[in-house]
């Protein structure tokens, strides 16, 4: 009985996230300081757990389905995307620095940039041929 409950309190809670990372989301798609992709990759992560029609409403999705499809199988990003996400986390550094936060901070935040950054580089741009057309 404990596990069941458990599990249907897992289920909610994932639930939960994918819905409050959804709306995330769409309001980073429509405010140019808040990302879009990252939210919408974790809610569909969410909703792999706990609703699957969900999940194929954000995977068919005429806007963002294609791109989420193409991250969930080949883990791709396309090189716009990778270029406007590191332009906003430098945008967003250089704000940080403006507002002159104490000198463990630059560090701390340009270590963890730069290893998002890394990550974004190294994943391919494109669909590999086999996936195309």
């Amino acid at each position: 009985m404990t596990s069941r409950l458990s599990g249907r309190a897992l289920r909610a809670a994932y639930l939960l996230a994918g819905c409050i990372l959804t709306l995330l989301g769409l309001i980073g798609a429509l405010l140019p300081v808040m990302p879009t992709t990252i939210f919408l990759i974790l809610a569909l992560a969410c909703f792999g757990r706990s609703s699957p029609r969900l999940e194929g409403w954000l995977l068919q999705h005429p806007r963002f389905g294609s791109g989420l499809r193409a991250w969930r199988e080949h883990r791709v990003v396309p090189r716009r995307a990778k270029c406007l996400a590191i332009l906003g986390m430098a945008l967003g550094f250089a704000a940080m620095l403006a507002a002159h936060p104490p000198p463990w901070t630059p560090w701390l935040v340009g270590v963890v940039e730069l290893a998002v950054a890394g990550y974004l580089l190294s994943r391919p741009s494109r669909l590999p041929a086999s996936a195309q057309g």
